[in-house]
């Protein structure tokens, strides 16, 4: 499993970019506008997403437009109940 996934889901404002573009694509704009930060910090945090391969920007325009990578996201998930949770607990047994 890519480690820069872990980096980037351990801080809460790339936590939260994650939740608002779950609810479809935006603009890093509307991203900041969601944030008490500087745009520049916004950018940092959406390169680091980016990097992750956990959003993917297009360019429209005069805007870059940022989604989720679900496929992305859904190894990851899948990654961590098969090793971290959800699966048979020998205590109970």
């Amino acid at each position: 499993m890519n480690e820069g996934i872990f980096k980037a889901m351990s801080d809460s404002t790339r936590r939260k970019i994650i939740e608002l573009l779950k609810e479809g694509p935006k603009t890093a704009g509307d991203i900041a506008n969601q944030f008490p930060y500087a745009q520049p910090t916004i950018s940092r945090h959406l390169n680091v997403l980016k990097n992750a391969n956990l959003i993917i920007d297009q360019k429209e325009g005069n805007f870059i437009i940022y989604r989720l990578n679900a496929t992305i996201l859904q190894e990851w998930l899948g990654w961590l109940l098969e090793h971290f949770g959800g699966g048979n607990n020998d205590e109970n047994e």
